[in-house]
């Protein structure tokens, strides 16, 4: 445990902590510097980074696009949060809370500024009409989980996986107290699954779209190095969840857009074209080969 801490009576903001996302987080908005964004040819714009958040986004637009529906191309422009380019006064026109991923859509009269990654979500499924059930009881499970995810993916991510994997301190307190929540969320998608193919039901739908790239990447090992520190293998519903959703296409072609990485066929900074995806994915192939 570190040294007790002992608030003042008035918070003053605190001196760059040398961490990785440390420049990440102001106690104001708004934007820190004029800078315009790009813009592609196609109907949908999206800026975004290939965390979690962002790849719920071009999961759900490359399994739209696998199934016929040609209005749902997309140019997925890279925001590196790392780098403050959330902070650009383009990106804050779209999304004023600064924060991926953020998607502008040009196919109507009036373009149409969509943020919050639920909400992309959301204003996808209603849009083309493809994984969001029309009974309304199925449909109102569908929601439930997507708004579950949407309220605990910060305990998930802010939480566990930046004081187990991020933070420059390592505070007992602290990842005891997000691990213990964490595998509690763990446990409740479990049984769930014990008794549902899918998240919601029979179906595919936003919800699985939207808690893969979280709970789905955690289990398979692909978040923080953290699956066995929190025994992800006893999760015996959610990994066979997780992995069949691996194994979809517009799963493994989504998940790597938005995206750097020294590993050959795991990334690509931007997509303008399925070809750019394509080629990424090619390199995977001839790496095996």
């Amino acid at each position: 445990m570190t040294r007790e801490y002992h608030p003042p009576k008035v918070w003053t903001e605190p001196k760059d902590d040398g961490s990785t996302w440390s420049k990440t987080n102001r106690p104001v908005s708004g934007a820190t510097h004029k800078k315009t964004l790009p813009k592609g040819k196609h109907p949908l714009q999206l800026h975004s980074m290939g965390t979690p958040n962002g790849q719920k986004v071009t999961i759900m637009l490359e399994e739209l696009l696998a199934l016929g529906v040609s209005e749902a191309e997309y140019d997925a422009h890279m925001i590196s949060i790392g780098d403050g380019d959330q902070f650009s006064s383009g990106f804050v026109e779209i999304n004023p809370n600064s924060k991926i991923p953020a998607l502008l859509d040009c196919s109507t009269e009036n373009e149409i500024r969509v943020f919050e990654s639920g909400n992309i979500l959301l204003y996808l499924a209603e849009k083309f009409g493809r994984f969001l059930p029309t009974d309304i009881a199925e449909r109102t499970e569908t929601l439930n989980w997507l708004f579950w995810l949407q309220g605990s993916a910060p305990y998930l991510g802010g939480g566990f996986g930046h004081f187990y994997a991020y933070a420059p301190v390592k505070i007992e307190y602290a990842i005891n107290r997000f691990t213990m929540e964490a595998k509690r969320q763990l446990d409740m998608l479990d049984k769930q699954l014990a008794e549902n193919p899918y998240i919601a039901g029979d179906q595919y739908s936003i919800a699985d779209i939207a808690i893969w790239p979280w709970y789905g990447n955690l289990v398979l090992g692909r978040a923080y190095d953290a699956a066995e520190f929190i025994d992800a293998a006893s999760y015996t519903h959610v990994l066979r969840w997780a992995k069949e959703i691996a194994a979809r296409p517009a799963v493994q072609r989504g998940r790597i857009v938005n995206r750097t990485s020294d590993q050959p066929g795991e990334a690509l900074a931007e997509r303008h074209c399925a070809a750019d995806i394509d080629a990424v994915l090619a390199q995977k192939v001839a790496k095996k080969v």
